[in-house]
């Protein structure tokens, strides 16, 4: 993973996502991550809005918190979907707040205004079902 890293530091992106697919095809949320960053951004492949999500989100799924504030962006924003969804975008950056991402809690301060009471409360009732699963310890 270092390497690709490097490799992406670098800008040799095509490089970096050879060695990213080996890493994701293994289930490594950390390539999964940083292959939606380059979908997300364009780095070495078109940017794809809906494919960056995907990656994104399977990251998410098994608990990286910066992944996880990437898919609460794109639901607060809506790129890539139908619609933004402030109650999914809440969950999901409560998810990366609770994971450790330093920049989640901003991210829910932000958009907490934004929700009612009754969207805040759908949000607490996701994150309670995920946080069971996704974090039993915290």
């Amino acid at each position: 993973m270092e390497q690709a890293r490097d490799l992406m530091e670098a800008g040799e992106f095509t490089q970096a996502r050879a060695l990213l697919d080996v890493y994701a095809r293994s289930g490594n949320a950390e390539a999964e991550e940083l292959i939606g960053v380059m979908y997300a951004l364009g780095l070495g492949v078109a940017r794809d809005d809906e494919r960056a999500f995907d990656w994104y989100l399977r990251a998410s799924m098994k608990g990286h918190a910066g992944a996880q504030s990437g898919v609460g962006w794109y639901y607060e924003v809506g790129r890539g979907m139908p619609a933004p969804d402030l109650v999914r975008a809440y969950l999901w950056y409560a998810l990366s707040a609770i994971g450790g991402d330093v920049d989640a809690p901003d991210s829910l301060e932000e958009l907490s205004p934004k929700l009612s009471v009754e969207e805040r409360a759908r949000a607490q009732t996701l994150i309670d079902d995920y946080r069971s699963w996704m974090y039993p310890f915290r």
